[in-house]
């Protein structure tokens, strides 16, 4: 977001979500082949040996045990 307008970054982690990509090399490709009005080509097929992404929501709960361990 320091380079890119802000937009277009937005969309771009809303289609890395979507695709199950939620890195920062997936993000900064969506952009850069929209820039450039080219296919990205985001098929992790040829690499069956990394492991898939696991983005989950993030919950309230799981930071109150991070701040009990602030309090003392």
């Amino acid at each position: 977001m320091e380079v890119f307008d802000k937009e277009l970054a937005a969309d771009a982690v809303k289609n890395a979500i979507k695709l199950g990509a939620p890195g920062f090399d997936a993000i900064k490709q969506l952009i850069l082949c929209r820039i450039e009005r080219r296919p990205a080509h985001l098929d992790l097929s040829s690499y069956p040996y990394l492991p898939k992404p696991n983005a989950g929501k993030t919950r309230a709960a799981d930071y109150s045990a991070l701040l009990e361990g602030a309090a003392a």
